[in-house]
């Protein structure tokens, strides 16, 4: 099966993009990592009112969705630009919430995810009870803590110090215990599975996006690179491992797409393996290929770099991942 994305499709992704080229989002991603979420929550916010944050929510709650494959295509689009912010845990809490409220219990999707959606609150969220770290708590406005084994859903009173983390624009920290009881009962287990779910899915698809700017990148810099005279990208060496690189991202996308088709959770666990190996790749062959200058702090180069392998292990290590592939599709 050959999967295309439909005209509309393209131009949200085009729309998104140009968006997003204009927004300097190396600068803003700087920033962050810095503590200053002044930049980041403005681009938060037109984020919200293009509609990236209802792509998951269904209209109840003031939502477009959910529309998983829209979804993939943005993240696609936010892995490219590098854009900082608890953008999968957001989509995992609307996830949970909305899942909640199928399940009959819509209060604290009532109450939350409107806010969520028009980017005027910013949600993270913890799915391994108090003691897991959670991602960007100092940007957040709400921290949900949901623990399937209590099983409980709670907005955490605070979080505990940020900690150095491989990529400094992802800021961890431990969610303070305690806090409101939003949930409670064995519907909290479903609830959480499906959030995981969908965050696999858009962790997926920005591993996607990640590793297609990294490829474009050192594409262009073994183009502009010379020794011996001639473009280092004439080397034998450099076109194969540019060429596995490049096979890696194309084989991780359609299993993206597919993947969010279907939301198959074994499918969707095949495409976070596919997608984190594929980034994980890229990172490896730019950080080569450019040499020492790869290592610097001050080559915006290194604002993707440093997200390949968190988001290689994010929301299911390929271990993990793959057992769900085998849970799923061998019988």
């Amino acid at each position: 099966m050959r999967f295309l994305l439909t005209a509309e499709q393209r131009e949200f992704a085009r729309s998104l993009d140009a968006m997003l080229a204009g927004s300097d989002t190396p600068a803003v991603v700087r920033a962050w990592s810095g503590g200053d979420h002044g930049p980041g929550r403005a681009l938060w916010s037109r984020l919200a009112d293009a509609g990236v944050f209802g792509l998951g929510v269904p209209s109840l709650y003031d939502g477009v969705g959910p529309l998983p494959v829209e979804l993939a295509v943005a993240y696609v689009e936010l892995g490219r630009h590098a854009v900082p912010g608890p953008l999968v845990e957001t989509v995992g809490a609307a996830a949970l919430l909305a899942h909640l409220a199928e399940l009959g219990d819509a209060g604290p999707a009532e109450r939350l995810l409107p806010g969520l959606v028009s980017g005027k609150v910013v949600g993270t969220l913890c799915l391994s009870g108090g003691g897991a770290y959670v991602v960007d708590a100092d940007a957040a406005g709400v921290v949900l803590v949901a623990d399937a084994g209590v099983p409980e859903l709670r907005i955490a009173p605070g979080h505990g110090p940020v900690l150095a983390s491989a990529d400094p624009a992802r800021r961890l920290a431990r969610p303070a215990p305690g806090g409101e009881l939003l949930a409670v009962g064995p519907q909290l287990a479903d609830a959480v599975r499906h959030a995981v779910l969908w965050g696999r899915l858009a962790a997926a698809a920005q591993a996607v996006g990640v590793a297609e700017e990294l490829l474009r990148r050192t594409v262009a810099y073994v183009k502009s690179r010379t020794q011996f005279g001639v473009p280092i990208g004439s080397f034998q060496a450099v076109k194969h491992r540019l060429a596995d690189t490049l096979l890696a991202v194309e084989f991780a996308r359609p299993l993206l797409y597919g993947a969010a088709v279907g939301l198959d959770p074994g499918d969707v666990a095949a495409a976070k393996v596919a997608a984190g190996s594929a980034v994980y790749l890229a990172a490896r062959s730019a950080l080569q290929l450019h040499g020492a200058v790869g290592y610097t702090e001050e080559l915006d180069l290194s604002v993707w770099l440093r997200k390949a392998r968190p988001l290689r292990e994010a929301w299911g290590s390929a271990g993990v991942c793959r057992a769900d592939v085998l849970a799923h599709h061998v019988r």
